[in-house]
């Protein structure tokens, strides 16, 4: 009797936390199908008949106007692309060796230092957004894919250094030496033999930082203009003087969401693993 109590406990416990979780994604889902008249509804409409218009305004545009809007959306997903990739990219080139270097020379302190970069992620955008557009603006760096792949260097490269070196430590030191007494010096041994053993761990760590780095707001509204506006600041354009476009704001928000969600279903297996060696180990 207490087996079933406790598995009726446990799934209407899980049961409540997926309708938590996923109740705000299908609203927004909904809402994206939705015309002006059914989104405003009051009461709210859970039966009406759904619409492309907004996915279409989005992407394609029904007139001149919106065809330019169009256009400008799909530039602002050209330039989170853009960021996203160039800032993993930049942070696997920097952060796998540093990670080697923190797990296996003997660098006094290594373990402070490497928690010095994982909190780096921890700490609030907020305490250093304004000196570091201060900062952009002098160095001409402000509205510049270079300027935000630096600045997102503050979210990647902790995600790649802490996940890197854990995998790194399941490593077994004998193939690095064996690799040594053959002639092969520190970058040889990194790249041409512990690289390919970790290969799911760099995976990992590039997934988890690409998201990261997509879904980030506070960098691009400060440090972005309109050339180089990723696609989570341009989405706060459907909130005009007079209205707020809540089905094009929708229909852009889920557009926004698919690479997330590709990459959440495919790559499933590497996203767990670095969640379990960056934060549970």
């Amino acid at each position: 009797m207490r087996n079933i109590l406790g598995k009726v406990a446990f799934f209407t416990a899980f049961t409540a936390l997926m309708i938590f979780i996923l109740s705000p994604i299908v609203w927004i889902l909904l809402m994206s199908f939705k015309d002006y008249a059914d989104v405003i509804a009051y009461p709210p409409k859970f039966l009406f008949t759904p619409t492309l218009d907004n996915y279409r305004d989005v992407l394609v545009g029904a007139g001149s106007d919106t065809a330019g809007e169009a256009a400008q959306f799909r530039q602002y997903l050209l330039n989170s692309v853009i960021v996203s990739g160039g800032a993993v990219l930049l942070s696997l080139i920097v952060g796998v060796p540093a990670a080697f270097a923190l797990s296996r020379q003997r660098i006094r302190g290594s373990d402070h230092l490497a928690f010095t970069f994982l909190s780096f992620r921890f700490a609030p955008e907020l305490a250093i957004i304004i000196p570091l557009y201060a900062f952009f603006q002098q160095v001409k760096l402000y509205d510049s894919y270079i300027g935000l792949i630096l600045a997102h260097q503050l979210i990647t490269i902790p995600l790649v250094v802490w996940i890197v070196r854990t995998f790194l430590a399941d490593v077994p030191l004998e193939i690095e030496e064996a690799a040594q007494l053959d002639g092969c010096g520190s970058w040889r041994v990194l790249w041409l033999i512990v690289a390919p053993v970790i290969k799911p761990g760099i995976a990992s760590a590039a997934i988890l930082a690409f998201i990261f780095s997509w879904n980030n707001l506070l960098m691009g509204l400060v440090l972005s203009g309109v050339s180089t506006r990723p696609v989570t600041v341009g989405i706060m354009e459907a909130i005009g003087f007079d209205q707020i476009r809540w089905g094009w704001m929708a229909a852009a928000a889920m557009i926004a969401a698919v690479p997330g969600m590709i990459i959440a279903v495919y790559l499933q297996r590497y996203i767990v693993s670095g969640l379990k060696a960056g934060i549970v180990k």
